[in-house]
């Protein structure tokens, strides 16, 4: 596995207050948060996928291992991890706006 001081500098962190305004569990879980997240204050633990850029709330509950990319030696999303495991390449979030940028510059030319 990579090292885990990096990745821990990878982290960002989620703060949720609803002490005043309770959210039903339905609304929660439909976001992608665990149980109870609508309820008090909470905090999660984060990191952004860099093949994506979504933000993911890392569940403390989740057995199974987070997806590592070793081509840009960052954690990446599962459904990311599922493409890379189809495609066996790395392209990052920045990598696709580069190509993006280059194809409309060679259109425009």
């Amino acid at each position: 596995m990579a090292n885990l001081k990096h990745l821990k500098d990878q982290e960002g962190y989620l703060m949720i207050d609803n002490r005043n305004a309770p959210v039903p569990d339905e609304i929660v879980v439909a976001q992608g948060l665990p149980i109870g997240a609508g309820r008090g204050m909470q905090e999660f633990a984060t990191y952004t996928c860099s093949h994506c850029q979504r933000v993911v709330v890392l569940n403390p509950e989740r057995q199974r291992e987070r997806a590592y990319c070793r081509g840009c030696h960052h954690l990446i999303c599962d459904p990311c991890a599922a493409i890379r495991a189809q495609t066996l390449t790395c392209r990052t979030f920045e990598q696709v706006i580069d190509e993006t940028l280059s194809q409309s510059l060679i259109i425009g030319a």
